[in-house]
């Protein structure tokens, strides 16, 4: 008899513990996936606002990178030194605000990439006064470092592209660079 009441004591605790660990996985379950779905929501809607940050950001660059007879080509710009309105851009509290928006909202490696590439352009004239820079190819690391932290931060994390990658379609001369065979 005793063997029975014992069993019967199992069987009920089985029977009130059952619902509990249901309930509390369900629970577990419930969070993990309420945790998930926010996250995806809150990736989609920062995904056109960092789009657009990643534009006004970019827009200097793009400037003082495209050839003189593209420049040019739009006649708005005729007469306009390319050099000199990015740069002019780069000093606007306009571009300082979108730095700071940047810094906000992109992922930690973009923001990396970006302070890499000012503290690059920061220090260009000392680094140059000690004649040890390749300031063209150094440039082109960075900024194409940049853009690859950009495009894993839109969705592509496994790409398998490299800085140069990243230039060579609108950098003429980029593989003559990283061979080390460009003249200037």
């Amino acid at each position: 008899m005793e063997e029975k009441h014992w069993l019967d004591f199992v069987t009920a605790i089985g029977s009130i513990a059952t619902p509990i660990i249901v309930l509390v996985i369900s629970s577990i379950g419930w969070r993990a996936k309420n945790s998930i779905e926010r996250k995806i929501d809150l990736e989609n809607k920062l995904r056109d606002d960092r789009i657009e940050i990643y534009n006004k950001i970019l827009e200097p660059f793009i400037i003082l990178l495209m050839s003189k007879a593209a420049w040019e080509s739009d006649s708005k710009n005729k007469g306009k030194d390319k050099e000199s309105i990015a740069t002019k851009t780069m000093l606007t509290l306009e571009y300082r605000r979108h730095g700071f928006k940047l810094a906000l909202m992109a992922n930690d490696s973009v923001v990396k990439a970006y302070n890499n590439l000012m503290q690059y352009l920061y220090n260009l004239e000392e680094q140059q006064q000690s004649g040890d820079i390749d300031v063209l190819k150094d440039m082109m690391k960075l900024l194409g470092g940049f853009l690859i932290e950009i495009r894993k931060s839109m969705g592509d994390e496994s790409t398998t592209l490299d800085h140069w990658d990243m230039c060579e379609w609108w950098m003429s001369d980029a593989r003559k660079l990283k061979n080390n065979t460009y003249s200037a």
